[in-house]
């Protein structure tokens, strides 16, 4: 794949219609492995990562396909237990087969999952969690070998809020008998979304949403019928296209969002200068001249502001005015895309877990690297609201993410295009 030319410093405006989420598509799609049945997964989003996600399933025996938003997936062929070492050094998602596997076969073996080099991301609260559940763990080399011998239902304490392992821990504890609850679970919007689509398929689940997960395991017993469920829309997608609307000074209309996720970034712009209105499933942003700086954006599980918006915020903050502070609390190593940045003009100094941004008036075109999904995100918002010309290599880890992106830009007025 080429890089991506921007010709920046352009107003932008129009509606942009938000994409089924990210991070909730992959641990459904995951899931379809529970049982032996047919699945229509509607508003999938079209990105790397889903395509990823179905060659797995394809791999592993199933029938996968996509067309137009909608995964059809058949399960009954399903005749492995072990994600391959290619696939899952490249989507760190891979983990989340993890639980459904065992579920399922009662044996899982899994190499460590790549994705994003953010941080060193372990997978120790999912094993543990499993452990709690009866699972034996063995961790050989570069792989994971997990045996269902002995499971059990029980209450298992997650040390951490970890959005992954909540979402094994539900996928294993589903086909167990009695009553399982997750302490500490994570308590994401994506969480959610996960519960009500297990509760469609005939499974019985409380609490997303809120510290503790109950689940009534029913030892797979449930109806054979052909299962469609709609997934919820990506905030993480919007919330980015709010800090375009930001950094650009520009009018953005986003639809078929659920705004209750999106309060804490919609408060932020809000706090910055932006105007901001929502009616129905719509978001209107305008932004008619500099932001404001900020105190300090602090990340933190849900509902605290989200690792995987920081990068973009940083980026339109970068042209504020003022000094604001970032402080990165989820991921150790999530800030390379501030080099890059100050290639373009900015003005940001990183000291541990913090990042502070000195606003300048302007920044101006580069040759920009992309180093992850989110930064890929933020580099692009600083291309569309500098002067000139900037080239950004590596484009491939932001279409991991980001569906339909160049469309997307380009129909709201940006000047970008892929180079050959």
């Amino acid at each position: 794949m080429g890089s991506l030319i921007i010709n920046g410093d352009n107003k932008l405006e129009g509606v942009v219609k938000v994409s089924g989420s990210k991070n909730s598509a992959l641990p459904i799609l995951a899931s379809t492995i529970l049982t032996g049945r047919e699945y229509i997964i509607k508003n999938v989003p079209d990105i790397d990562d889903v395509r990823r996600m179905l060659e797995i399933l394809t791999l592993l025996g199933c029938k996968a396909n996509y067309d137009n938003g909608i995964c059809y997936i058949n399960t009954k062929g399903l005749d492995t237990y072990d994600i391959t070492d290619e696939l899952s050094k490249k989507l760190r998602s891979s983990i989340i087969f993890l639980g459904p596997m065992l579920c399922r076969n009662n044996i899982a073996k899994i190499t460590y999952p790549g994705g994003c080099d953010i941080g060193s991301r372990p997978i120790d609260l999912h094993l543990s969690g499993l452990r709690q559940l009866g699972v034996d763990v063995k961790e050989e080399g570069d792989f994971v070998l997990c045996k269902a011998n002995n499971p059990h239902s029980g209450d298992v304490k997650l040390n951490y809020p970890s959005v992954g392992a909540t979402e094994n821990l539900m996928l294993f504890a589903v086909g167990l008998c009695g009553k399982t609850r997750i302490l500490n679970a994570a308590k994401e919007p994506e969480i959610i979304d996960l519960q009500n689509y297990l509760n469609s398929c005939g499974y019985n689940l409380i609490g997303a949403g809120t510290e503790i997960i109950t689940i009534y395991g029913n030892d797979n017993e449930v109806p054979d019928n052909v299962e469609e469920y709609s997934i919820m829309s990506d905030r993480i997608e919007a919330g980015t296209y709010l800090a375009i609307a930001a950094a650009t000074k520009s009018k953005i209309c986003l639809k078929s969002i659920e705004k209750e996720h999106m309060k804490c970034i919609i408060n932020l712009y809000k706090k910055v200068g932006c105007l901001i209105d929502d009616v129905g499933d719509y978001i209107y942003i305008i932004n008619n001249g500099r932001i404001n700086a900020i105190d300090k954006v602090v990340t933190s599980p849900y509902p605290g502001f989200p690792t995987d918006l920081q990068a973009q915020v940083m980026s339109s903050l970068c042209i504020a005015k003022g000094i604001s502070i970032i402080d990165e609390t989820v991921f150790e190593n999530r800030f390379k895309h501030v080099k890059e940045l100050n290639k373009m003009g900015a003005n940001i100094k990183v000291d541990g877990t913090l990042a502070i941004i000195k606003g300048v008036n302007k920044l101006h075109g580069a040759n920009v690297n992309i180093r992850d999904l989110r930064g890929g995100a933020a580099l692009i918002i600083a291309a569309l609201s500098a002067e000139g010309i900037s080239t950004l290599t590596n484009i491939h880890h932001v279409f991991r993410g980001y569906e339909h992106l160049i469309d997307k830009l380009t129909e709201i007025g940006a000047d970008v295009k892929i180079s050959e």
